[in-house]
């Protein structure tokens, strides 16, 4: 067992301690990864406040980049020295949804307390996400784990285990949005922004921004919106579809806002659909009219993780960024340490980051 530096959560609200635990070898089907970056997601804050349980102690984080340090028995494709960007993405490659190629969706359950962490003395520690990242090394499944050139940054790469893969994912593969169509984006943060520019990647005609924040409205438009309307509006899906000039073909609920939900549909086109991104927490509800769903022959789905593939989709959304199509840089926000973890959340929680990135 190797002994490293990790930001641990002891109890649901309280500040993180930055603390020495243990981190096992990879045995057979996993990799080491040392890490250079990891991004401060708004679900590592919800899992921290305690909006959907868990275990604890717990390491948490799971938006990563590094390097391969150590790879265990019957490992393919991947080498000591790989650059590689480390995702939450768990999947078995035989279940139903895996044999259907949605491994976001895969069957297979994981037990992150009996993982590959324990606390400094032995006790259990959990690995939150399958991850863990908040840390200066992880050992994950190989399947978590994608390539990539070693000359790119590792603090960009670190956004697309999570926060782009979901939002553009979730134009392109949930949405299969086509070039002319209609799109309305609530919430300008992390994971909206990387919805406007899928948007904007997939040729959308119009794309429309809705948030509480003008400055938040004035950064969608340099990521691809055409138009930005306040969210603080009495009714701004009437804005929307006058900027629009007609419903949208898709809305992209982004943020984990009950409001937001219950007016997606207000947005929509005939035969539109509501694409639900954001994660509120457990026990939320939302209401809606269904009646005017269905006579507008109107639908709302979910979309986990963008439905991405890793291995398919984060190699062309890397080519993007190095052709200068798909902003990564631009999303970075804020740049701290491991020690500074607390800062960092505190400052996400403000909702005027895009996203904070802790550096080792």
């Amino acid at each position: 067992m190797a002994r490293i530096t990790a930001a641990v959560c002891h109890a649901f609200g309280q500040p993180l301690t930055v603390e020495q635990v243990e981190l096992r070898d990879p045995i057979a089907g996993e990799v080491e990864v040392t890490l250079a970056a990891v991004a401060i997601c708004h679900s590592d804050i919800t899992y921290l406040d305690g909006g959907w349980g868990g275990s604890l102690p717990a390491v948490y984080g799971h938006e990563a980049a590094g390097t391969v340090s150590s790879v265990g028995d019957g490992v393919r494709g991947i080498s000591v020295g790989d650059a590689v960007v480390v995702t939450l993405i768990r999947s078995c490659g035989h279940c139903a949804p895996c044999s259907s190629g949605k491994p976001v969706m895969c069957d297979t359950s994981y037990d992150g307390d009996h993982g590959p962490l324990k606390t400094a003395d032995g006790g259990k520690l959990h690995q939150a996400m399958a991850s863990g990242a908040f840390a200066e090394k992880v050992v994950v499944d190989q399947s978590q784990v994608v390539r990539i050139p070693s000359d790119i940054s590792m603090e960009a790469a670190s956004l697309l285990a999570c926060g782009v893969i979901t939002g553009v994912g979730a134009v392109v593969n949930a949405a299969n949005l086509r070039a002319g169509q209609d799109v309305v984006v609530i919430g300008a943060g992390g994971v909206g922004l990387n919805a406007i520019q899928g948007a904007r990647i997939a040729g959308a005609r119009r794309i429309v921004a809705v948030d509480m924040s003008p400055e938040k409205l004035a950064i969608a438009k340099e990521f691809g919106a055409t138009d930005g309307v306040l969210a603080t509006d009495p009714e701004p899906w009437r804005a929307a579809k006058a900027a629009i000039g007609r419903g949208a073909d898709a809305v992209f609920v982004t943020v984990g806002a009950i409001p937001a939900f219950d007016q997606g549909p207000q947005y929509l086109a005939k035969g539109g659909r509501v694409i639900m991104v954001g994660m509120p927490h457990s026990g939320a509800m939302s209401t809606y009219e269904p009646v005017m769903v269905a006579a507008a022959g109107q639908g709302m789905i979910g979309s986990k993780m963008g439905d991405t593939v890793i291995k398919r989709d984060i190699p062309w959304m890397v080519d993007l960024y190095q052709q200068g199509r798909l902003k990564l840089d631009e999303l970075i926000s804020g740049r701290w340490t491991l020690d500074q973890i607390n800062e960092a959340i505190a400052d996400t929680k403000t909702g005027s980051a895009r996203r904070n990135v802790i550096t080792f």
